[in-house]
């Protein structure tokens, strides 16, 4: 059983978690896995605890929210 991690910066909407979670689970069965043995897990992070290219992405991507 595939056991796949998403890390997200914190603030996604369940929509959008949902749509992800069908997404993955979608390319998996596409790959003959069986959708019930495929488990995802969200891992929100917040965008202080997430650096880019030296730079907190709160401050990088001040402008920029999450769907």
């Amino acid at each position: 059983m595939p056991v796949v991690h998403i890390y997200a910066w914190k603030g996604f909407t369940e929509q959008a978690k949902k749509k992800v979670i069908e997404g993955v689970t979608k390319v998996f069965a596409e790959l003959g896995i069986p959708k019930e043995a495929v488990e995802i897990i969200i891992h929100e992070i917040p965008k202080e605890n997430w650096g880019i290219g030296g730079e907190p992405a709160s401050i990088k991507f001040k402008d920029i929210r999450t769907p």
